[in-house]
């Protein structure tokens, strides 16, 4: 996979992972957007990707639900989750490169809010990129 991708998959993942116990997310059809700025010697545009899904209560409940997704390439290094949100680093190589991932998420019911940091030391030269996640309910599904 090629280091660019790498970078873009990993900071736009959406953080959530699953509980002990509903995380504090109403069910319904939420939308996410995430908005992601790089600085770093190669001029990149901010991007912004917006998307929906609906979440219902049997998706919260079941231990395997989750939105983190860990490419093969990465390992989760450490993650701590409670109902109102969840903390994670990861760590990702590709291409004689690496990207330390540390992300934050809070679950605020009808409303979620996160960041997640990305410092890359890649063969483009090191790059941090920085994505700030917020996802509201828009109803029922």
């Amino acid at each position: 996979m090629p280091f660019r991708y790498l970078l873009a998959a990993a900071a736009l993942t959406l953080p959530f992972a699953a509980v002990a116990g509903s995380p504090n997310i109403v069910p319904g059809q939420w939308e996410f957007t995430s908005t992601t700025t790089v600085e770093g010697d190669i001029p990149i545009p901010d991007q912004t990707e917006t998307h929906q899904e609906c979440i219902v209560q049997g998706d919260l409940d079941d231990a395997d639900f989750q939105f983190l997704e860990v490419e093969d390439d990465c390992e989760l290094l450490e993650h701590n989750v409670s109902a109102d949100g969840i903390d994670y680093q990861m760590v990702c190589y590709a291409e004689g490169g690496q990207a330390d991932i540390d992300g934050r998420m809070d679950f605020l019911g009808e409303t979620v809010e996160g960041n997640i940091n990305v410092v890359a030391d890649s063969p483009m030269g090191e790059m941090t990129m920085r994505t700030t996640v917020n996802g509201e309910r828009l109803g029922d599904c």
